[in-house]
């Protein structure tokens, strides 16, 4: 059975596992392995503030993490504790759109609905907060599940991860 809980700090080395685990094995038919490693430099990662905030949640199986993502009240768009272009200022839920943040599945539990069961807990509790739109930066190989979700993107952005080494993403948002 699966269960979603908040993430503790606790939680952060069990998920570094797990976000690379995800990363290197989903994105395989998306991204070089180049970009990937690149990639868990930085914009992939913990994000130890949505933990402290209270906003990143895992999904547990029999106690095990399968899952984790999470959203945010704050500016910064995407990427973990080593990215360091980060702003820990807070949006303004009457004219700022709520963040989905760094979402990742255990890849032995892809395409079961934990994507889904994520996204739909943080966007009620971004509605709770007062947000009326999320926004979300996603690799190639999660606009799947946000298309899916009722989430529209226009045109790919590119992210230095490395030197010479880009990765893409594709902006995406949607009314909640």
């Amino acid at each position: 059975m699966l269960a979603v809980r908040n993430a503790t700090l606790a939680d952060r080395d069990v998920l570094r596992d797990l976000i690379a685990r995800s990363a290197r094995e989903l994105s395989a038919a998306d991204y070089r392995p180049e970009q990937v490693e690149g990639a868990l430099q930085g914009a992939f990662g913990v994000d130890s503030q949505l933990i402290l905030d209270g906003t990143y949640f895992v999904v547990e199986e029999n106690g095990v993490i399968v899952g984790c993502g999470g959203w945010s009240y704050r500016k910064t768009l995407f990427g973990g504790d080593k990215r360091p272009e980060r702003d820990a200022g807070e949006l303004d839920p009457r004219t700022d759109p709520a963040k989905i943040r760094a979402f990742f599945v255990d890849p032995g539990h892809a395409r079961k609905g934990i994507g889904t069961m994520l996204l739909e807990k943080c966007e009620s509790e971004a509605r709770l907060r007062g947000f009326s739109r999320v926004e979300l930066m996603s690799t190639l190989p999660g606009i799947r599940l946000y298309s899916a979700r009722g989430y529209a993107g226009v045109q790919q952005v590119k992210y230095e991860v490395s030197p010479g080494v880009a990765i893409e993403f594709l902006p995406m948002s949607k009314s909640i």
